[in-house]
């Protein structure tokens, strides 16, 4: 698990990245929550779907956003988080100039982030997004939405209420071409307190399933 430190656009930009073992292998990136709510790369959450990633084959890379842990700048309510978060996988694709897929996976903030990063990005094939802070941030931008993937959420969810995360998903699904999976995760709370489990059995089936299909 290198540490390592790359440029963005606010000065450097700490992270950790596991390179995979093939050389066209997949780049996947993890987004961590809030920075202003004790959000870094090191959040529980952010870590499994780090690993999740290397042990199917990915090169993967999670980084703290400006002012976060040792990367430079404050914190900019999004527009430079989202700058970041391009600097990273930029740099994620220089390292990795023949990767042959990327996908972006992001919790709460961090799942803003990743869906902005999605419509910048046509490389991006795959997203996971937990727990998408649907009722707090405008996610119209989604207009359409470039790619397949999943959106999990917990069923007990106080900080973001089901209901607004299924207006979301209902809005995405009226797209054509792409396929939104949306999973509830019974009794689980915003953080997915005591339902980390279950969280990443939900993720991880994804995961297996969209890759069978690329093999």
């Amino acid at each position: 698990m290198p540490e390592v430190i790359f440029n963005g656009p606010a000065g450097r930009l700490e992270g950790r990245y596991h390179p995979a073992k093939q050389k066209n292998a997949p780049i996947a990136m993890i987004l961590h929550p809030h920075p202003q709510f004790h959000g870094t790369m090191n959040h529980q959450i952010v870590y499994q779907c780090y690993y999740a990633f290397a042990h199917r084959g990915f090169s993967v890379l999670r980084f703290n956003f400006r002012g976060v842990g040792r990367s430079q700048g404050s914190f900019d309510h999004g527009t430079g988080e989202l700058s970041d978060a391009a600097s990273a996988l930029d740099w994620a694709q220089t390292i990795n100039p023949e990767a042959r897929a990327c996908w972006v996976a992001g919790f709460s903030f961090g799942a803003w982030i990743g869906m902005q990063l999605l419509m910048r990005r046509p490389e991006v094939e795959g997203f996971i997004s937990i727990a998408p802070p649907a009722n707090l941030y405008d996610f119209s931008f989604l207009a359409p939405c470039p790619s397949s993937g999943l959106i999990v959420h917990g069923e007990k969810d106080a900080v973001v209420p089901p209901k607004d995360v299924n207006t979301l998903v209902d809005k995405l699904k009226t797209q054509k071409g792409i396929v939104i999976d949306q999973q509830v995760i019974p009794g689980a709370n915003h953080f997915f307190d005591g339902k980390l489990e279950p969280l990443m059995e939900t993720i991880t089936a994804y995961l297996d399933m969209r890759l069978a299909n690329v093999r």
